[in-house]
């Protein structure tokens, strides 16, 4: 029984970790069960998702996402929790789920985005510091730990605005298409997880893997403008796919992510 649990799981679990792929629930969260906590995303199959058979609780830890010829560090932490069908499939949320909004500062700040150097001397350079929050576009679809798909696209947040709140590197009609592997892609090669198995409390845990893709497509900006005194509109899509190399084919992007997970049977969670 436990050979078989981990692959079932890890496949699932790699659609959490990029980031993940959480729908929530409006219903209010149940609380886990003591020594549980942890799992608190994960929707009850009792009173919020009679299809999960499984929670699980995930970090990407760092790692990269390269579109075009600009690259963004993971460095601050991405959490995500939700709860998966007996056989995997889509992942969803309760309330207390879903995956953390973790803001990545991106090298080269809003200028290094868009060569727009006047900037500096129109806002100084300390209002132009860049953050890239990835975010779900589409429903991913987990089947193994070699066939996981996960659509996305990274917001491009500044604290003051620069490029308005709604700028974005793809869309849910033209998605950051993932196709994570631990094995390899294009030349990129991944790494399957230590697994362990605390009896106890009958969680499973699996640390230092790593997913790649190396073949996908990077769509186009869009959503981008800058606002000059207020009231003039300036679109910066193209400025900033210029800049940036977007959109850009495959095999010019490329993403590394380093996770750690636990999982455990939903009844556990919520007996």
């Amino acid at each position: 029984m436990i050979r078989k649990h981990p692959v079932r799981l890890l496949g699932a679990l790699g659609a959490a970790l990029l980031s993940l792929a959480m729908f929530a629930s409006l219903a209010q969260a149940e609380t886990p069960a003591p020594g549980y906590s942890q799992f608190a995303g994960c929707p009850s199959p009792k009173s919020e998702n009679p299809g999960v058979a499984t929670c699980l609780a995930s970090t990407i830890s760092s790692g990269n996402l390269h579109l075009g010829n600009k690259e963004t560090k993971i460095t601050v932490p991405i959490k995500l929790s939700g709860g998966i069908g007996p056989e995997g499939g889509p992942i969803s949320a309760s309330p207390a789920g879903g995956l953390s909004k973790s803001k990545q500062k991106v090298e080269g700040g809003v200028i290094g985005l868009t060569g727009l150097t006047w900037l500096a001397e129109l806002l100084g350079i300390e209002a132009l510091t860049l953050y890239a929050t990835a975010e779900l576009a589409g429903v991913p679809s987990v089947q193994t730990v070699e066939d996981i798909t996960l659509p996305l696209k990274v917001h491009l947040e500044n604290t003051t605005g620069v490029l308005g709140p709604k700028c974005y590197i793809g869309s849910a009609s033209s998605p950051i298409m993932l196709h994570l592997t631990t094995g390899t892609s294009g030349k990129l090669t991944g790494k399957a997880p230590e697994y362990e198995f605390e009896f106890e409390k009958e969680i499973l845990k699996a640390k230092n893997g790593k997913f790649v893709d190396g073949t996908f497509t990077a769509p186009a900006a869009n959503g981008c403008t800058l606002t000059l005194f207020g009231f003039i509109p300036i679109n910066l899509d193209s400025v900033i796919d210029s800049v940036s190399g977007l959109p850009a084919g495959s095999g010019v992007n490329n993403t590394t992510q380093n996770y750690s997970l636990e999982s455990v049977a939903a009844n556990l969670v919520y007996p």
